[in-house]
């Protein structure tokens, strides 16, 4: 089957007002860029976006909320370290201003929700967050002699995902650290569109050299490698 659409506007132009979008990368590492500058230009409203990073080293998703495209954002790192900064940023103004809803997981909760997701796994518990904020309105119960809460597994509408190689059935590629959340974000959503530096034909990628299968891509598109210094300041 062949899932490669013509370019990024096309792979994304079905997204409609309110749906949630996956989107993956570590900073600027595998960071699908050209589908969120697409997203922007594509303008769906009432968005809930799910990613490592809101403000901080990703001014395209901050672009995302410039244009107040986004309604909720579930992440792991919301604001910039220093205040002088994140008085500038346009993600921590609209979160203090109320237009912005913020939910904050740590790192290994937030993926262990998608990668759930992708399992069929309706939720899991966890020790994490226990005698804290986090356990407001959630199921706890004793495990041995440790308490844990019940997280629920977190499945997106779409997944925006970014590969260094790919084949016209999604089959990817990752490089290095570039891979970080891209396999999960691809398995727990329901519509994964992934961004491509090399596209080649079924075949050509060794299958043990796969880290996210066709299985879980449902669109490709073949995009120029970004130029781009990675900086979070």
């Amino acid at each position: 089957m062949d899932k490669v659409y013509p370019g990024v506007d096309e792979a994304v132009a079905d997204i409609p007002d309110g749906a949630s979008i996956a989107i993956s990368g570590f900073f600027t590492a595998g960071t699908p860029i050209p589908l969120i500058q697409a997203l922007a230009r594509q303008g769906a409203k009432d968005l809930t976006v799910i990613c490592m990073q809101m403000g901080p080293g990703n001014e395209d998703i901050n672009q995302l909320v410039i244009n107040k495209q986004v309604k909720r954002a579930i992440c792991n790192y919301p604001f910039y370290r220093s205040a002088s900064r994140g008085a500038d940023s346009p993600t921590e103004q609209a979160a203090r201003a109320g237009k912005l809803e913020m939910v904050v997981y740590p790192m290994g909760t937030f993926i262990e929700k998608l990668r759930a997701a992708g399992a069929g796994i309706a939720a899991f518990y966890t020790p994490i967050g226990v005698g804290t904020v986090v356990e407001t309105g959630k199921e706890k119960r004793v495990f041995g002699d440790r308490e844990y809460l019940l997280e629920l597994a977190l499945q997106p509408d779409y997944a925006f995902v970014y590969a260094y190689k790919g084949d016209r059935m999604g089959n990817l590629v990752c490089h290095m650290t570039a891979r970080n959340y891209n396999p999960e974000m691809a398995a727990s959503a329901k519509i994964a569109i992934a961004a491509v530096e090399s596209l080649v034909e079924p075949g050509e990628i060794n299958g043990d050299m796969v880290h996210v299968p066709g299985v879980y891509v449902q669109r490709v598109v073949k995009v120029d490698r970004p130029d781009y210094f990675p900086t979070i300041d």
